[in-house]
């Protein structure tokens, strides 16, 4: 089996929409695919009505979150999208990304920037806007070459000249209420220190003490040391390990597949849930949350 588990469509800031991805998905040969789409669950519908046979979905999305001045990012699988505690925190988390944005247009144009709040809506569109797509703004003025070097303290890195906060919940609280919601929470990408500052890895072992399932390890932020130290303290936390593309269409470089997860990592993320079922292609037939 070929899973990939950490996709993004223009739901948030990915590029395909979400039948689009499930499509390409099928196509890349991927026996399942996860729609992780930031602080929203607004993809499934359509990802659901599209999906091929052949290919299964989890439904799930990766948080904002935020541990001692240091962004982080927690994938939550197969939660009921309905329980309304974890639905409050997305909404807000998600409703603070409009004045950010807004926040670092400002900043941008402080710093001779001519990017418009006009020009980053009209490319987020219905999605949850962030980061990815005011950068996207500076490629197209030119201001930079890719998306990617728009993320550096010259421009929108955390602490950059354009960066601006927005709120993100506490991890240990993200995990709770994933659990709540009958999900299974693994830390998104722990090591990627071209983003800018990481957690240390005591705290990644606090986070298990609270419930943390997993790591995503295999990643294309992080090079072979990092996924084996990342898999050594996996093992000795007594964590699961994932791995996955981050795929965001063509404003990322990395393609479908690119990293996978092991089959019965897999299969162990399944029998934790209890908030949902992954959804097998049979045309959009069966719900994804679970009866």
């Amino acid at each position: 089996m070929r899973i990939d588990l950490h996709c993004h469509s223009t739901a948030s800031d990915g590029t395909d929409t979400p039948a689009e991805l499930v499509r390409k998905a099928g196509a890349a040969g991927l026996d399942v695919v996860a729609l992780t789409d930031h602080d929203t669950t607004r993809g499934y519908a359509e990802a659901i009505a599209a999906l091929p046979e052949g290919l299964t979905l989890v439904t799930g999305a990766e948080l904002s979150c935020r541990l001692d001045g240091v962004s982080m990012h927690m994938l939550a699988y197969l939660f009921d999208a309905e329980e309304p505690l974890l639905l409050a925190e997305r909404e807000l988390v998600r409703d603070d990304r409009v004045p950010r944005a807004r926040g670092m247009v400002a900043k941008l144009n402080e710093l001779g920037v001519p990017v418009t709040w006009e020009q980053v809506a009209r490319i987020a569109g219905d999605g949850s806007v962030g980061r990815p797509h005011v950068a996207t703004a500076l490629v197209e003025l030119g201001v930079v070459a890719t998306v990617n070097d728009a993320f550096t303290p010259q421009w929108l890195a955390d602490g950059g000249r354009a960066y601006v906060e927005k709120h993100e919940t506490d991890p240990f609280e993200a995990i709770r209420l994933i659990k709540g919601a009958g999900g299974v929470a693994v830390f998104a990408h722990p090591a990627a220190v071209k983003r800018g500052r990481t957690v240390p890895e005591s705290a990644i072992a606090d986070l298990a003490a609270a419930g943390l399932d997993g790591i995503e390890v295999d990643h294309m932020d992080h090079d072979p040391a990092t996924r084996a130290r990342l898999r050594g303290l996996a093992k000795e936390l007594g964590l699961l390990t994932t791995g996955s593309s981050d795929y965001h269409g063509s404003r990322k470089t990395c393609e479908l597949g690119e990293y996978t997860t092991d089959p019965e990592v897999y299969g162990e993320i399944t029998r934790r849930a209890t908030g949902a079922f992954p959804v097998p292609g049979t045309g959009g037939k069966r719900s994804a949350s679970q009866p």
